[in-house]
C-alpha cells in the first residue's frame, strides 16, 4: 500500500483478525515506562539505571464502523485484542493487542460513530513501505 501525503481518516484504522473494523478520525499516542535507579551501599549518587516495561497508551477520536463491520454485528464494547493500524507516507505504526480502557459515544440517528476512545496496546511495530 502506497500511501502519498498526510494521512487521512482512511489511514489510520482499527483491525481485528486482519479485517478493516473502523476507521478513525485522529489519534494522539503517549508512551511511557517505569524507570528506576539502582543505588549502592555508600554512594551518593544511583550507579545505574533499570528500564522498567513500555506503557502505549491512545486516545482516538470519531471512529466510524465500516459497512462490512456494521453488517457483521460489531460491538465496539466487546472488542479485545485488536490493532490500531496508522499508515504513513514512508512507514506503517502497528499498536497491537489492545484494549480499550474507555468509550464515550455521540452520534446522530442510524449513524455507528463513537466520539472518543482509550485504548492500551501492548505492543508497537514500525514497519518501512
Amino acid at each position: 500500500m502506497t500511501v502519498t501525503g498526510f494521512p487521512t481518516s482512511s489511514d489510520i484504522y482499527l483491525e481485528v483478525d486482519g479485517k478493516k473494523v473502523a476507521v478513525v478520525q485522529s489519534y494522539s499516542a503517549k508512551a511511557s515506562k517505569t524507570s528506576s535507579t539502582v543505588e549502592a551501599f555508600g554512594e551518593k549518587q544511583p550507579v545505574a539505571t533499570v528500564a522498567g516495561p513500555v506503557k502505549h497508551e491512545l486516545k482516538l477520536t470519531r471512529l466510524y464502523a465500516t459497512d462490512e463491520a456494521i453488517r457483521d454485528g460489531i460491538d465496539f464494547y466487546r472488542l479485545e485484542g485488536f490493532s490500531l493500524v496508522i499508515c504513513k507516507p514512508d512507514r506503517r505504526i502497528i499498536y497491537s493487542g489492545c484494549q480499550w480502557s474507555s468509550i464515550s459515544e455521540k452520534a446522530g440517528l442510524g449513524e455507528m460513530v463513537l466520539e472518543e476512545v482509550s485504548v492500551v496496546a501492548s505492543k508497537r511495530i514500525e514497519m518501512e513501505l
